[in-house]
């Protein structure tokens, strides 16, 4: 709390003092460690500003798709996955999909202030732009090729389903391929959170044996 307290006088971040009965109010039932920060509406990002951030980095990009995920602590995970996996960006659609949410915030345990999430109007047509940039987008859904067989090294994209759907079938068809997660057991899902996780690193390992 001490770290809190000094970060925040140093930002010039207005500090209050109170008793656990005025944080409960605050919090509207929200559960609180003590400490309860109140923050401007996330900020979602561009397109150019994923392609911007792999240039700067002097690779290529690396983006995660989602079709329609609705809960937020799978997209609190994912985006916490996505940061350490080194994603450059998050795209997600306005429909059908939760946004950026303090439930979302908190479940990322800071991932969201450091990956670029988009919120596009169209999904589909997001990903057809990013096709045209010259990046190959495979669909994360069942009944396709085996992730780790194939090459996803260089410019990519991976689209994560809706919990329960997959992906959608037109999103689906716009792809370029779809990949899956081997199967060994008896139920044929993941979690989206868990899937969107394997999916991320897979790809590294792809370019990390590219690499050498």
């Amino acid at each position: 709390m001490t770290e809190i307290l000094d970060r925040a006088k140093k930002s010039g971040v207005n500090v209050r003092l109170c008793d656990k009965k005025t944080l409960d109010r605050s919090a509207e039932g929200a559960r609180h460690q003590g400490c309860i920060g109140y923050a401007v509406d996330f900020e979602y990002a561009e397109l150019d500003d994923i392609f911007e951030r792999a240039n700067a980095q002097s690779v290529p990009p690396f983006i995660v798709i989602l079709d329609g995920i609705e809960d937020p602590h799978n997209f609190g995970s994912i985006l916490r996955s996505c940061e350490c996996g080194g994603v450059h960006g998050v795209v997600i659609g306005k429909n059908r999909q939760t946004p950026v949410n303090d439930t979302v915030i908190k479940v990322a345990e800071g991932a969201a202030e450091y990956v670029k999430v988009v919120r596009a109007v169209n999904i589909n047509d997001a990903i057809r732009e990013i096709k045209k940039r010259g990046v190959w987008v495979y669909a994360l859904d069942m009944d396709g090729h085996d992730i780790y067989s194939e090459d996803i090294s260089g410019a990519t994209a991976l689209v994560v389903g809706a919990e329960g759907k997959g992906v959608s079938r037109l999103t689906r068809e716009l792809c370029d391929g779809v990949l899956s997660l081997p199967m060994r057991g008896k139920i044929n899902s993941l979690n989206a959170s868990v899937a969107a996780a394997l999916g991320i690193y897979a790809k590294l390992e792809c370019d990390g044996k590219k690499a050498k």
